[in-house]
C-alpha cells in the first residue's frame, strides 16, 4: 500500500507517514526543524529494495499534535507505527532516525519487540546543540511573532552552529520550506535536547542490532554522544561517513542509502 497513511498514538494524536517502494519494511524518521520531506534525496535510493515509511513526527506535516509536549510521546508514536507495520507484514521492521529523530527512534526501540534493526544517525542529546538561554529566548520571540524563516536561520546559526554559507546552502534546497513550516516545534525540541543525556544503562538493555552513523567532520560533542552509545549498546556497529557532518542525508544521500542497504535484510523470493 503506497501513499499517505495514519495511525493513532497512545494519546489519540494522528501520526502520518508516506509509504513508497517495494520490499522489507523500513521506517525513516527525520530530525528537528524538518518533516519527512527532508528525506526526499534518500528515499528514492531505497525504494527499489525496501518499502519505505517516511514519518512526520508530531507537530508538523501530516501529523497532529497535543496540547502539551513530552518526548516520551514521540517514542510511543514510532513504536505504534512499527507495531502496526509488523502486524500487517508479518515481519520485523527496520527503523532509521536522524538527530532528534534518532533520539526518538532509540526511545521507541525500548517499547516494541518488532524491530529487526535500528539505525541512529548522530542522535541529538545534550551537548550536541548549543542552546543558552539567550538563544532560546530570541527563538521564542521569533516564533511568537510568526517570523518562522528568521527563527529557522537563528536556530541553525546560533543553536546548531552552522556557518552563514552552510545556512545559505540549506536555504537553496527544496526542503527549506518544510523546515520553515516546522519552526514552531523548534523551541520545545531544543529545550528537551538541552537537558536530555544518553541513558547508557537503558542502552545496555537493548538487544536489537544497531548501526550508528557518524560524519567524520561532525562536532566533538556529537562524536562523544555516538561513542557513548557505541560503548553501551550490546550489539552495535559504527559506520563513518567520510567527508560528512550532520547533514549527509542531504549532502551525500548515497552514503546513507549505501550504509542502510549493507545492513538491512533483503527481500526473499518463494
Amino acid at each position: 500500500m503506497s501513499g499517505v497513511r495514519h495511525i493513532r498514538s497512545v494519546d489519540g494524536t494522528r501520526i502520518g507517514f508516506v509509504t513508497s517502494g517495494t520490499g522489507p519494511p523500513l521506517v525513516m524518521v527525520h530530525g528537528s526543524i524538518a518533516d519527512h520531506r527532508v528525506l526526499s534525496r534518500v528515499v528514492p535510493l531505497l525504494e527499489p529494495h525496501y518499502t519505505v515509511h517516511a514519518v512526520d513526527r508530531r507537530g508538523r506535516g501530516l501529523s497532529g499534535d497535543a496540547s502539551s509536549y513530552d518526548i516520551s510521546l514521540e517514542y510511543a508514536d514510532l513504536a505504534r507505527v512499527v507495531d502496526r507495520l509488523s502486524a500487517e507484514t508479518g515481519v520485523a521492521v527496520s527503523l532509521y532516525g536522524h538527530s532528534y529523530g534518532a533520539v526518538c527512534a532509540l526511545g521507541a526501540a525500548a517499547l516494541t519487540s518488532n524491530l529487526s534493526r535500528l539505525f541512529l544517525y548522530e542522535p541529538g542529546y545534550r551537548g550536541v546543540v548549543l542552546t543558552p538561554d539567550k538563544v532560546l529566548g530570541r527563538l521564542d520571540q521569533l516564533v511568537a511573532a510568526g517570523e518562522y524563516d528568521a527563527a529557522l536561520e537563528h536556530a541553525f546559526r546560533l543553536g546548531v552552529g552552522m556557518s552563514e554559507a552552510e545556512v545559505a546552502a540549506m536555504r537553496a534546497l527544496p526542503s527549506w520550506q518544510a523546515r520553515v513550516e516546522a519552526a514552531p516545534t523548534i523551541p520545545r525540541e531544543f529545550r528537551t535536547a538541552a537537558h536530555l543525556s544518553v541513558d547508557t544503562r537503558a542502552a545496555a538493555d537493548l538487544s536489537v542490532p544497531t548501526v550508528l552513523l557518524l560524519g567524520d567532520r561532525s562536532t566533538p560533542g556529537q562524536k562523544a554522544v555516538v561513542a557513548a552509545l557505541h560503548a553501551s549498546l550490546p550489539s552495535s556497529e559504527l559506520v563513518m561517513l567520510t567527508g560528512q557532518a550532520h547533514a549527509a542525508q542531504v549532502t551525500a544521500p548515497e552514503l546513507i542509502a549505501d550504509a542502510l542497504r549493507r545492513h538491512l535484510p533483503v527481500a526473499t523470493t518463494a
